[in-house]
Formats: C-alpha cells, structure tokens, sequence
C-alpha cells in the first residue's frame, strides 16, 4: 500500500478494465516473483545467467505460457496463472504478467525469461507451419527449449528494410550466411528465428527462416553490454548454414510484413515493463525516504525531495494510463486494423515510457545518493535500473525513430479519415 507504489486498482481504486480473475493472476505471478525470482536477482545479474531451473518453474507457474499466448490450447503445457483458460486471457491479463515480472528490478532477469519468447516465438505461432509449430511452440512454453528473435545487424537495427543477411535458395534447402548483434537469450536459444534477404534490395525481398542451433555453422557468443547482463545478449554468426526448406517461416520474401506485424506487442511489452521499472523506483524512493535522516529530518520531510516524487508520481501515472487504453484498442479494434490504426500512439507511448523510466531512475539515484552508485545493498534496484535504461530506450525502436514514427503515421491515418490540415 506505498503509495503510487502500485497501479492504482490495486490498492482499492475503480477501474473499468478489471475483474477477479485479473486480481487472481495478480495474486498468483507476485506470489511466484516474491518467492523465486526476486531474492536471487542480484545474484544472477552476477552471475550474467538465471539457472534452467527457473525456466521449469516459470513455466509449470504458467508464466511462459501467458507470454506466449493466444494459439490453440494443446500448445500449452501447463495452465495459465490462476487457472484462468486461454480464450479468457486477454491484455489485461497480459499486462498484469509484464507486470508483476518487472517488480523484481531486474530487466535482465524479466528479459532472459521471456525477451526472446515474447519476440521470437509469435512469428512461428502467426505465420508458421504446424510442422514448425509442432516444432517449437510446446517445447519453449515448457522451458525446456528457448528461441529468440534475430533482426538487428551490426550494420543497423531500426533500417529492416536494409538488412544483409542473405540466404540462398539452393533448391530443397536455404544457405544462410551473416551476422546478427545485440539478440536477446542468443547465447542459450536453441532455435533462432532469422530475418534474412532471400529476393530483391528492400521490403520485398526479406523473409524468416527458423534455425537451429544444431546446425553446422551457427556460432553464439555473449556480449558485455551495460545492463541486462543475465539476458544472454549474444553476437551471433551464421556461416554456411543449411536450412531446409520446411523451416521457411510463412511465405517467402513475405518477412518484413511478419516484422511489422510484431512490433506493436514487442513495444506493448517495453512500454509494460519500462513503467513498472519507473514505478519500483517510485515506491523504493518513497520507503527509502521515510528512513533515511539528513541534517535532523527525514528524506520525506524536505521539500525537494517531496518534488522529486511528485514529478516522478505524475509521469507514471500518466504514462499507464495511456497503456491500458491502447491495450483496451487491442480488445476491441479490428484485428486487421491495429497495426495501421495503433502502430503511432504505441510507438509515441514507448518513447514516453523510456523516458518516464530513465527520469524516475535518475531522481532515484539521487534520492539514493551514494548506495545507488553502489552495486548490491540497499540501493540495489536503482543502481542495476539505471545501467538498464538505455537497454529500453533503444530496442523495439529507438526514442528517435518512435517520436518520428508516432507522428508521421498519425498523420497518415488522419488523412486517410478525413482530417482536414
């Protein structure tokens, strides 16, 4: 009951978006991030891994599950969080999940469990075969098996449309050669899904191929990078790879639709996880201040420090409730309408939750002063959050290009319904 510490709903305010099974999925995932993930968060950033352990048990807990839903029910190894059947989870539940999650602290940890889930995984449940499904889907709800998603190039990240990667068709098989960077649980994915030239220069000559690690000439390594460090951010090489046919994802040269087509939930789960991330500042602020004397009086009793938590207060705040009204758009819009109608207002609330995120990170450390320059201890959270901010405010699309984007297709959907510039 800190203030702000939680959503508001969950501390006894209104709201049209929630029922009981929401606050039992709540109940459920805290109960399961308190006990298994959160103690041990300093340890593995440590570490730069989380033990195969807690994919199983993430898993039997129906987190992987709920990250990876919306596919037919024999996919699912195990129930969703709090019993609640697939038909009836919807965004809600989902944000709930990216939620609770991100109360560890921990964008490494949140991301090494379902970083590459969330992203690698729904262009094989959208667009692929059920051979691949059949493949895939089960083994990596279960934790058994990992896939991450491969894009980004040394050469560039947000420029898709300038990839170089390239496969050959080579008749009954694909030879795949390039490089990927920056791929989030690259070190420890068994199954890789690779956007890849197989056409033309541009967006129609792109196309997904699933790779596996047990194919000759796929090489991993793990990357030092500021923050996120148990994700198993990875380099990674493909040289000579054979590919059959069969694991051609969807159609060919068919790929960049199969990007775009994931980019709003990938945001959707930055934005989700970048707010919680604000708001663990927020609510660690608050108890640290009610604590901490300086000069005869409690952090809390000066009024700098009341202003600090305002600012940061107000931008969170504004920041969710912008989330839960476009995840009540994917409720109700028009499937085929969402990527044109949503893709600007998602990309605009990224840039605004990475920014809300790295403010609040910032007032944090100061509020901490010296503990959160200072890796474990009481300052913990704030310190490792804000080696972290950058890992949000780039991926998915980076501030810049979100800005951008945000107003220019805007714009073009007020055209096309008839605004008058």
């Amino acid at each position: 009951m800190v203030p702000f510490g939680d959503p508001m709903w969950y501390q006894d305010w209104y709201s049209p978006y929630y029922n009981d099974s929401h606050r039992a999925v709540r109940k459920a995932v805290r109960e399961f991030v308190d006990k298994e993930i959160t103690p041990f968060c300093h340890e593995w950033d440590e570490a730069k891994s989380i033990p195969r352990e807690v994919f199983i048990k993430a898993a039997k807990a129906g987190i992987l599950g709920a990250i990876g839903h919306n596919m037919p029910d024999h996919y699912y190894p195990y129930d969703l969080p709090a019993g609640v059947k697939p038909k009836d989870f919807d965004a809600f539940h989902r944000i709930i999940v990216f939620d609770e999650l991100s109360r560890c602290g921990s964008g490494g940890v949140t991301w090494a469990l379902c970083g590459g889930l969330g992203i690698g995984l729904p262009p094989v449940v959208n667009f692929g075969s059920d051979y691949l499904k059949d493949k895939v889907v089960k083994d990596c709800l279960a934790g058994t098996k990992n896939i991450c998603l491969c894009v980004t190039e040394p050469s560039g990240g947000s420029d898709v449309a300038g990839l170089q990667t390239e496969a050959k068709d080579m008749g009954d098989h694909f030879i795949l050669n390039g490089e990927k960077k920056w791929i989030t649980n690259g070190v420890y994915a068994d199954y890789f899904t690779v956007a890849c030239r197989t056409g033309e220069p541009g967006f129609n000559g792109i196309s997904f191929l699933l790779v596996e690690r047990s194919m000759p000439g796929v090489t991993t390594r793990q990357m030092n990078c500021s923050g996120v460090w148990p994700s198993g951010t990875a380099y990674i090489t493909f040289e000579d790879v054979k590919v059959p046919k069969e694991n051609l994802i969807g159609k060919q040269d068919r790929g960049f639709k199969y990007i775009m087509h994931n980019f709003n939930s990938e945001r959707m789960g930055i934005i989700i996880q970048a707010n919680r991330f604000a708001r663990v500042c927020i609510e660690e602020s608050l108890k640290y201040a009610h604590k901490r004397k300086t000069f005869g009086k409690r952090l809390i009793d000066h009024p700098v420090i009341r202003n600090k938590l305002a600012h940061m207060i107000r931008k969170c705040e504004a920041t969710h409730a912008w989330l839960e009204t476009l995840a009540y758009q994917t409720e109700k819009m028009p499937e085929d309408l969402q990527p044109i109608r949503l893709g600007g207002p998602i990309a605009l609330c990224k840039a605004q939750a990475t920014r809300t995120f790295e403010f609040c990170a910032r007032e944090a450390a100061q509020i901490f002063g010296g503990l959160a320059y200072t890796r474990g201890g009481q300052g913990e959270k704030i310190e490792r959050l804000y080696r972290e901010v950058r890992a949000y405010a780039i991926p998915g699309g980076s501030e810049e290009i979100m800005l951008d984007l945000g107003v220019r297709m805007s714009t073009k959907v007020g055209s096309f319904m008839g605004a008058k510039y």
